[in-house]
């Protein structure tokens, strides 16, 4: 995939923590990242990685008093053109951005969606807001955009509740509320993860014909590499609340250069290769050990406790970002030996 180089999104050491009783302790640590105009950046890792920290650093809708952003800038470029720093803007301002310049998509639809409003009212309600659109207005918009992302009969289905629609049905009213107001960046949260592979691949392919169709930035949040192979143009790959690897899809995934990179690709069932394994008396690989507690990180590289490659220098301090080549980062002292 190739994709016009202009950012829209630029984060610079963001850094995220939470609150607890136990202390402080940190989410996202040290993060850079930047999707441009009409592309897909996929970031991925395992759950408690702090992706969807992220995602939601970026729309400040981080839990009021427990989470909040301690350091770095996250700038955005919105419609009109201005760039601001969204770490600076107050909530009135943010209220401005959601859901207009920035849509978001949530992993769970029924989450996200009120269930005592009807689809076509949570759908015109950011057309009303952003747009100063009358009713009347605003529901013809919410009906086209059922419409667009494919729902069939969808002046009925505009006038139902979440819960008279079916799982993919409901995932694709909220993408439709994502882009009620024509965003310039989409934030997608794990939003097939419950859905089944045919729901799923059907998502996948509205996501990429709306994206192509509006030129949009996503910011698609997985942990499925599968789905990255499929959408992404560059993928980010995140551990312990730092980016470990980064690149371009193609160049990562036949070139990985991180050790966790190379478990998770390891990690993936491929077609007919359990029925292989089973006669063989061998199980699908799998990376050792569980991610570290946020609470109590080990020196050094985190990942170190769980890494093949680990020598006594991992140990000692957090590696930097490696340039593999100019576009491949990755974060291990040891990254020319990893894939070889």
């Amino acid at each position: 995939m190739n994709a016009p180089f202009e950012p829209i999104l630029d984060i610079r050491g963001l850094r995220t923590i939470f609150r607890t009783r136990g202390g402080e302790i940190t989410a996202v640590n040290g993060l850079d990242l930047t999707v441009a105009a009409g592309e897909t950046v996929a970031l991925v890792g395992e759950s408690g990685s702090g992706k969807s920290v992220t995602s939601l650093s970026v729309m400040r809708l981080l839990t009021r008093n427990v989470g909040a952003i301690a350091a770095g800038s996250i700038r955005f470029r919105s419609k009109d053109g201005s760039v601001r720093d969204l770490v600076a803007l107050d909530e009135q301002q943010m209220r401005k951005i959601r859901g207009d310049d920035i849509g978001m998509i949530f992993q769970e639809p029924m989450s996200s969606l009120n269930p005592v409003f009807t689809i076509g009212d949570q759908i015109s309600e950011p057309i009303r807001i952003h747009r100063n659109a009358s009713r009347k207005p605003a529901m013809d918009a919410a009906i086209a955009l059922l419409e667009q992302v494919g729902i069939p009969d969808a002046r009925r289905r505009a006038g139902q509740y979440p819960h008279e629609l079916s799982g993919g049905m409901r995932q694709r009213a909220t993408i439709a509320m994502a882009l009620a107001c024509d965003p310039v960046l989409l934030i997608a949260d794990e939003p097939t993860t419950a859905l089944d592979v045919t729901i799923q691949a059907q998502i996948l392919d509205l996501l990429l014909t709306l994206q192509r169709e509006r030129g949009m930035g996503v910011l698609f949040v997985t942990h499925n590499l599968g789905v990255v192979a499929e959408i992404a143009h560059r993928v980010a790959v995140m551990y312990a609340g730092r980016i470990v690897e980064e690149g371009p899809v193609a160049e990562v995934f036949r070139n990985p250069r991180h050790p966790y990179t190379l478990g998770l690709l390891a990690s993936m069932p491929r077609l007919g290769e359990a029925t292989r394994l089973k006669h063989a008396g061998q199980k699908l690989a799998a990376i050792p050990g569980v991610m570290p507690s946020l609470a109590n990180m080990p020196d050094g590289c985190a990942f170190s406790p769980r890494c093949r490659f680990a020598i006594n220098a991992c140990r000692v301090a957090v590696p930097g970002l490696a340039a593999v080549d100019p576009a491949h980062q990755s974060r291990c002292i040891r990254w020319q030996e990893v894939g070889q």
